[in-house]
């Protein structure tokens, strides 16, 4: 059988490097326009140059998402835009509004083109309209079961690709088209810039009771605050690939380093060991309990065993679930003195406890029994962000691990 694709977020040139180090077969990423996350930092076309070459290098592919459902004005910036990506070797462009794929199948029609979850694909006859129309993938909606999927992907089997998300947050509106963030401070999220209101806390005021606030509760009929938990389908990955997904995703162009490289890696083991020993296949507990160490809410399977009700809500806070803290990278080993050249993005202590994350292995704990800084003086603390600082490890680590430390409880 064909392998599943890994395909991981790349909110930044960094974190497109730091996935693909970590196991992903693919990234997606933005540009500066059209794209549907305002607050990453997005590529410039330089660097889209340096993360495709990079990709490329290593037989991976880049996607980059030109998924904004334009209006008028901004149409009219789409061909000077197109200009410019057409020198990219990029892989695909992912799409939602049709006039813009008619547009990109005109003056690129070359390029493969996946249809974004914003089109709200959620059965096999969309599925199979887009395949008419030249589309290559589509990326299905999050709200959709196990068993939809499985009929959809009988149903256009040999005719189109079919991409799911298998973790990340989840949107309280249906595959993202929300109206409350532009209604309350003016931020589109069909343009990218959410504001994530569904996640504020919410009362009611009767009309003629100014000032007297009443909690929004659950009632017999379901639950009215809208603050979802995230996904997590990492138990699943047997049956998704045999569904016959083609590409199992992740969200999080807006996470950080830490959140793509410790996820990737682990959904990374789960599926390399799924494909080495499918009968035999045990989802080991300490692959998810990775998913636990980066910044999360508390955890769902979403729709995929049937619409959630109130367990795929949490109602005591928007806030996310922080056990560790992102310490640093590996930029070099040096293995005559048997150190390693970190990065530190977090202050480091002579003494720390850190876990260190490694490409395709399990995580593990080294003691920082000395710092060197550049001048290769001791010292007792690492407290600047892009310090260079040396720690003693025993054998050799490849650059671009990353290390970690547990809070205090």
């Amino acid at each position: 059988m064909n392998k599943v694709e890994l395909l991981a977020p790349a909110g930044s040139l960094e974190k497109l490097k730091t996935a693909i180090l970590f196991g992903a077969d693919a990234v997606y990423c933005g540009g500066l326009n059209f794209g549907l996350r305002a607050g990453a930092d997005n590529f410039t076309v330089e660097e889209l140059k340096d993360g495709i070459e990079f990709a490329h290098q290593r037989n991976r592919k880049v996607y980059m998402t030109l998924n904004m459902i334009p209006h008028n004005r901004e149409l009219a910036q789409l061909p000077e835009y197109i200009e410019k990506i057409k020198i990219l070797n990029l892989d695909a462009l992912i799409i939602s509004d049709p006039g813009v794929f008619a547009f990109v199948k005109k003056e690129m029609p070359e390029m493969e083109i996946h249809i974004s979850t914003q089109a709200n694909n959620v059965n096999w006859a969309s599925a199979l309209f887009w395949a008419e129309q030249g589309a290559e993938r589509i990326i299905l909606a999050r709200e959709l079961s196990r068993d939809e999927i499985k009929e959809i992907a009988d149903k256009t089997e040999g005719k189109i690709e079919l991409e799911y998300f298998v973790h990340g947050a989840m949107c309280i509106s249906y595959s993202g088209r929300c109206l409350l963030s532009n209604y309350f401070v003016g931020r589109d999220a069909n343009k990218g810039d959410c504001a994530q209101s569904c996640r504020w806390k919410y009362h009611l005021v009767e009309e003629k009771r100014p000032g007297e606030y009443y909690p929004i509760e659950e009632n017999d009929q379901g639950t009215f605050i809208m603050n979802s938990r995230d996904l997590n389908l990492a138990e699943e990955i047997p049956e998704l690939i045999e569904l016959g997904l083609s590409s199992l995703k992740i969200e999080g162009r807006m996470k950080s380093v830490h959140y793509a490289a410790t996820v990737v890696n682990t959904y990374r083991q789960l599926i390399d060991q799924y494909y080495e020993a499918p009968e035999n296949f045990e989802v080991e507990p300490e692959l998810l309990e990775e998913l636990r160490k980066i910044s999360h809410r508390d955890y769902t399977k979403g729709f995929y065993y049937g619409k959630p009700g109130a367990e795929g809500q949490r109602y005591e806070s928007s806030s996310y679930l922080r056990t560790y803290d992102f310490m640093g990278v590996i930029r070099d080993y040096d293995s005559t003195q048997a150190e390693a050249v970190v990065e530190v993005r977090n202050k480091i202590f002579k003494g720390d406890q850190l876990e260190l994350v490694v490409p395709g292995q399990k995580s593990f704990t080294i003691t920082a029994d000395y710092l060197l800084n550049e001048e290769g003086e001791e010292i007792e603390a690492a407290p600047h962000p892009k310090q260079l600082i040396r720690i003693p490890f025993a054998s050799g680590v490849p650059a671009g691990s990353l290390l970690r430390r547990q809070k205090e409880n």
